[in-house]
């Protein structure tokens, strides 16, 4: 039987990964979308959509479909899929890691104010600016509606969820975008402060780039910690290496 390996998330690194292993002979590859996006891009070998029903029901999935490794490639902001995974791991003895990307870190000229939530953001924003842009993705922005007095740019790939601030306007978009995209961008809506999270990554960078230009004050939510003891991947050769399918 070939090695059944379980990427969990959509992520580009996930995607990455499912391409190689599927490539490759002796690994069945399975991965498994939240289903919050619509119309998510094509993936690499077998493809489950939908939750598994809390750590329990992700380590029964586990057991009945003979799954030799797990990969929890989600968002790094994605905090209860990561811990039913580590918890379900931990119940079946199946060996799992995490592939994330690392942070952004800030350079020079950066005027970054690191948060460590969406209400925290909230709570510094009427000090740092009226008109803001929030690229915090479609979920979430309820920690905005009561800051009745600035004026919002919300970006997502769908709609967000309500409820939203009262003055927001809603822009659908999908990157990448380029540093003179989100430059123009912050200048014709004449933003000055952005909100974002700390997704790492080049695709979402250019923003934090075209802040740093415009000397914008950036709020900066801090990304989660990851469970105590997990295997930690910053890129799919160190992922492909953990799952000692690193040589070819």
């Amino acid at each position: 039987m070939p090695a059944h390996v379980l990427i969990l998330g959509g992520t580009t690194e996930a995607r990455e990964l499912a391409a190689v292993l599927a490539a490759r002979g002796g690994v069945r590859v399975t991965s498994s979308l939240a289903g919050r996006v619509t119309r998510p891009g094509a993936l690499a070998g077998e493809v489950r959509v939908g939750g598994f029903g809390g750590a329990e029901g992700l380590a029964a999935w586990l057991r009945d479909h003979r799954v030799d490794a797990l990969v929890d490639a989600t968002h790094p902001f994605a905090g209860t899929i990561t811990a039913n995974a580590a918890r379900a791991a931990r119940e079946t003895g199946v060996p799992a890691l995490v592939l994330r990307r690392p942070g952004w870190t800030p350079g020079p000229g950066d005027r970054w104010h690191p948060v460590p939530s969406l209400s925290a953001a909230a709570d510094a924003l009427p000090a740092l600016g009226r008109r803001v842009l929030l690229t915090t993705g479609r979920l979430g922005l309820a920690a905005f509606a009561h800051l009745t007095g600035l004026e919002f740019v919300a970006r997502s790939v769908e709609p967000p969820a309500p409820p939203l601030p009262p003055h927001t306007e809603v822009l659908l978009a999908r990157g990448p975008f380029t540093v003179d995209d989100e430059t123009d961008l912050l200048r014709d809506r004449r933003v000055d402060v952005l909100v974002t999270k700390d997704s790492g990554g080049a695709a979402t960078a250019p923003k934090l780039t075209a802040a740093r230009r415009l000397a914008l004050p950036v709020v900066l939510v801090t990304r989660p910690a990851p469970p105590p003891g997990a295997r930690i991947a910053a890129d799919v050769p160190s992922a492909l290496d953990l799952l000692g399918l690193g040589s070819g």
